[in-house]
This record gives structure tokens, C-alpha cells and sequence, in this order.
């Protein structure tokens, strides 16, 4: 009988560590960066990520400093012209990025919370980073779905104008029972 509780203890942990959410280091040990210098990114951003499976509930990971930014978008345009645009509901800027003098050390994590194509870029430098490889996309798979902690409902739709008719009625009533009142003291 202990065998094959023990089998089964087993499984159960392999199938759960295979179906949980991951952390993902985005480019690996080589972490978020970009040399000004020679322009170029500190590692193959779309190689690492095409050996990458992403799931819903996942995280990217990005060890980076505050000279790059970090970009989400589900704006294929917004990527492939390497600009954020602020008012665009489809991009999330977690990182503006810049020169601060400092290089202060960051790490950003970034739920993945949409299925399909999502794409990071960093738009420092009028988008220079990004078209030297600060760049790349994924592709989200539904997985086991997303955790209750990033599975909020949609927020409750904004309340109509009240037609007035309840108003109007509560106000008749109400100046109703003040002329009975009236007329009782007078009587």
C-alpha cells in the first residue's frame, strides 16, 4: 500500500509543479539591458523568447537598471514602430527608462494576463533601444488559466441617469404628507 501512496504523492506533485504558474527571466542570465555605446542589446531577446513556453498566470521577470524602459503591448503597430503611446489602452509602460545618472538596479514583474500575442519593447531613446533588439514577442497560451489573484471580474458597469420617475414620485409623496400634516394642525 505505501508504494503506491507514494506513487501517487509523487504524481500529484509533477502535475502540479508542470501545470503552475512560471516565472520567466527575461533574457535569461543576461538580464534587460542595452549598451549605448555600441547600440547593441545584451542578448538575443527573440531567440531567448522563442525557446519559451508562456502561459496565462505566468510572469516575465525583467533584470534590468533605469537606463532601459519596459513596455507591454498588444499593438502589433505600437511594437513594430518601437513607440508607446500613452493613451493607447492596449500598452502598459511599467518602466519610463532613462538616463538617471545612478543605473539604479530595477526588477519589474509583468503578469501575463491576455492570451495571444504580446509584445515588450523598451521606447528609450526615441525608440532606439528597441530597434537594436531591445525587443521581442510572445505568444500566450490559455495554460491553466489565470490565478484567482490575477482573475479579477470586469469592474460593474457604470449606473444609467435615473429616469426621475422614483424621484418624483418620493417628492409628491413627500409634500403629500406635509399639506396632511398642515391641515391636522389647523383642525
Amino acid at each position: 500500500m505505501a508504494p503506491y501512496l507514494l506513487a501517487l504523492f509523487t504524481t500529484i506533485c509533477v502535475v502540479s509543479a508542470a501545470t503552475g504558474n512560471k516565472d520567466h527571466f527575461v533574457g535569461g542570465t543576461a538580464g534587460w539591458f542595452f549598451n549605448s555605446t555600441t547600440n547593441t542589446s545584451a542578448t538575443n531577446y527573440s531567440s531567448w523568447a522563442s525557446t519559451q513556453t508562456f502561459n496565462l498566470g505566468d510572469y516575465l521577470i525583467f533584470n534590468t537598471n533605469s537606463n532601459q524602459s519596459v513596455i507591454l503591448t498588444y499593438n502589433r503597430t505600437a511594437y513594430l514602430n518601437c513607440t508607446a503611446n500613452d493613451s493607447d489602452n492596449e500598452t502598459t509602460v511599467y518602466s519610463s527608462g532613462g538616463p538617471d545618472g545612478f543605473s539604479t538596479p530595477l526588477t519589474i514583474s509583468v503578469p501575463l494576463t491576455i492570451a495571444g500575442p504580446n509584445y515588450f519593447f523598451s521606447d528609450y531613446s526615441d525608440g532606439v533601444q528597441c530597434q537594436h533588439g531591445l525587443a521581442f514577442q510572445i505568444q500566450v497560451q490559455r495554460g491553466i488559466g489565470l490565478p484567482p489573484s490575477l482573475n479579477q471580474p470586469p469592474p460593474p458597469p457604470p449606473q444609467t441617469p435615473n429616469s426621475g420617475v422614483f424621484s418624483r414620485c418620493v417628492a409628491v409623496y413627500g409634500l403629500s404628507v406635509a399639506l396632511i400634516l398642515l391641515q391636522l394642525q389647523f383642525w
